[in-house]
């Protein structure tokens, strides 16, 4: 049986973001968003920076629909 090339597909996500101060829910979904719809991820990473920011390392797996 064929797979209809338009249907989703699972991707692996892997980003690194520098965050400001604040809640991080928010902009880790925002960026997720991005690449599809995100289907479990993880912060494998976070390094504090100047000015209370924030390094962080996402792997994650999302939902992507090709066009």
């Amino acid at each position: 049986m064929a797979m209809d090339p338009s249907a989703p597909r699972l991707q692996r996500v892997s980003l690194e973001l520098i965050l400001e101060p604040g809640p991080l829910l928010e902009p880790i979904e925002a960026a997720l968003a991005q690449h599809g719809t995100p289907l479990r991820w993880a912060i494998t990473a976070c390094t504090p920076l100047p000015d209370k920011q924030r390094w962080l390392r996402l792997e994650a797996v999302v939902l992507h629909q090709l066009p």
